[in-house]
């Protein structure tokens, strides 16, 4: 029952990001803003992919166990995309709101990613073993976490200080699915089914992308 609930939904979920990504490039009609708001969710779509399609065929086959390597490798791969992904989001966020300067947010983006990157290539992250180090899983994810709270922050004050109406949960859809992410992060080793609550993380992002693809059509109208 979990494979075909799980399997249909991130069917669903990457054929969806991904066909709106394409739209939103193909539409943005020379809008910054839309243009990166596109890219970026074709690279949240190509990066969950490596990890969703091994997950899939293994939930499909034989089991989650026979398919660690592949597996282990599309969260790493993953976790690099997930890191570009919010980099992009936070140029949509000066793009949006027309942001000049802020040099010191910028170098503090810019320098959580790159140890979030630096953390998630050491070999102690034992990515493709069964027995991934819970530890480094926590490392690794205290500057992405951060980064997230600042583009929480970032959007929160923004949509609110300029009435933006199209953008105003922005910050709610970063919120959710860090949410639901930490716990599979810390737990899911330990009890498998928390990895469940990757599914609600994902339809947050997916509310994510279909912000940025509501606000451009309603401009384009």
């Amino acid at each position: 029952m979990q494979a075909i609930i799980e399997t249909l939904f991130d069917s669903i979920y990457l054929t969806g990001v991904m066909i709106l990504g394409l739209l939103m490039i193909k539409k943005s009609n020379g809008n910054k803003q839309y243009l990166l708001f596109g890219i970026m969710a074709i690279v949240l779509g190509l990066g969950d992919s490596f990890h969703l399609v091994p997950r899939a065929l293994a939930l499909c086959t034989t089991g989650l166990q026979d398919y660690t390597f592949a597996l282990g490798i599309g969260k790493f791969i993953t976790s690099i995309t997930m890191t570009i992904f919010y980099i992009i989001l936070y140029y949509v966020w000066r793009l949006r709101y027309q942001i000049q300067g802020k040099n010191n947010i910028t170098i503090a983006v810019y320098v959580l990613a790159i140890i979030r990157i630096a953390l998630c290539l050491f070999p102690q992250n034992a990515w493709t073993s069964a027995a991934s180090s819970l530890s480094w899983g926590i490392y690794r994810n205290i500057p992405f976490t951060i980064m997230g709270f600042i583009i929480i922050y970032l959007f929160y004050n923004s949509a609110k200080e300029n009435h933006d109406k199209d953008f105003q949960y922005m910050w709610l859809t970063i919120v959710i699915s860090f949410g639901f992410y930490l716990p599979v992060v810390l737990f899911a080793d330990i009890v498998p089914m928390i990895g469940m609550l990757m599914i609600p993380k994902t339809c947050a992002y997916i509310w994510t992308v279909y912000i940025g693809y509501h606000a451009m059509k309603k401009e384009h109208h």
